[in-house]
């Protein structure tokens, strides 16, 4: 008689594709790759998931309970510079202990986040860190689901998943738009590009600085859904200008978007700060050389994945840190608001 195979007795792929009546080999394609299936199919697949408790594990099942040396990281990208200082923040801190960075990108998709979480759950991570507070709800019940620690970063919620680390985004958008005021300019503009969560909350503080001031003007909002980059901030600010309110000054979503602001006012021979004031978010290094020289937002970007990493380590040796930490922003006034 052949050996009985054991179990762990977790829901595996074929309970999920009973649950969901389709072939195993469907639910695999869901889980691998989720934008090749119809919307109805993945929605369908995903509920059984939930349903079910399903959580798909690389490592053995019989050492289901153990962790890897292993901390998984998700963050939007490698090539935006606000995220590769996060990162060279989190490879510092880890240096000289015994684990090892697992680097995930979702390229700003909540599919792919998904996708990510799920995979680095069934790979049994020590610890996890997770750009932002805002995921969908299959990422919520997968995160919770975790029993490591787990560190969301760049903003803060009102209840963490576990820990957090970072910065509410309306206040400094608020403070920046206030400072626009301060120096004079009225007809205050804000261009956006990529709309992630964090833009909306920095256009939002942007909005409740000029709601208050009785200044708010729909027509000087330009946003797009594309990839933010200087050439998208030349765009952005040339269809503002098109359209005739009478913009004065702008505030950037990011620094990519005030330089390309720049490079199109002085294009066009607009003279900065004198008739058009422009103000950054996150304060790249280019804001200070640029000529004029940009003001802009500082963002603790560097200390955010260092300390995120230093919570994480805390928690796995069994001393609880806060349970979320702001570390707060600064404005830097230079040249483009120096009226």
């Amino acid at each position: 008689m052949g050996r009985e195979r054991k179990t762990s007795g977790l829901p595996t792929l074929s309970d999920v594709a009973k649950a969901a009546d389709v072939s195993a080999i469907t639910v695999s394609r869901v889980l691998r790759h989720p934008e090749a299936v119809s919307e109805p199919l993945r929605e369908r697949v995903q509920a059984a998931i939930a349903k079910i408790g399903y959580v798909p594990n690389t490592a053995a099942r019989q050492l289901a309970s153990a962790r890897t040396d292993v901390i998984a990281v998700v963050i939007p990208s490698v090539i935006n510079a606000v995220f590769a200082d996060v990162v060279r923040g989190i490879y510092d801190a880890v240096e000289g202990t015994r684990f090892q960075v697992q680097l995930g990108t979702t390229n700003y998709s909540q599919l792919k986040e998904e996708g990510l979480i799920r995979l680095f759950s069934g790979q049994r991570p020590a610890a996890m860190l997770v750009t932002g507070v805002e995921h969908t709800r299959e990422v919520t019940r997968l995160l919770k689901g975790n029993d490591c620690p787990i560190v969301q970063i760049m903003d803060l919620a009102p209840e963490p998943v576990d820990m957090q680390i970072g910065f509410s985004h309306v206040e400094a958008a608020y403070g920046a738009t206030r400072h626009l005021l301060d120096k004079g300019y009225r007809r205050i503009a804000f261009l956006a590009a990529q709309m992630d969560p964090r833009t909306q909350r920095r256009m939002e503080g942007y909005s409740r600085a000029l709601h208050e001031a009785g200044l708010f003007d729909d027509d000087l909002i330009v946003t797009t859904t594309k990839p933010s980059s200087v050439a998208m901030g030349a765009v952005l600010c040339s269809e503002l200008l098109a359209r005739g309110v009478g913009a004065d000054a702008v505030q950037a979503n990011n620094d990519d978007i005030a330089l390309g602001t720049m490079f199109e006012c002085l294009r066009r021979r607009i003279r900065i700060p004198q008739d058009f004031g422009i103000v950054g978010f996150n304060d790249l290094e280019l804001m200070a050389v640029a000529s004029p020289s940009i003001t802009s937002v500082v963002t603790h970007r560097y200390d955010m994945g260092r300390r995120a990493i230093e919570m994480l380590l805390a928690a796995m040796d069994g001393k609880r840190p806060e349970r979320t930490v702001d570390l707060g922003f600064e404005l830097v006034p230079r040249q483009s608001t120096a009226r």
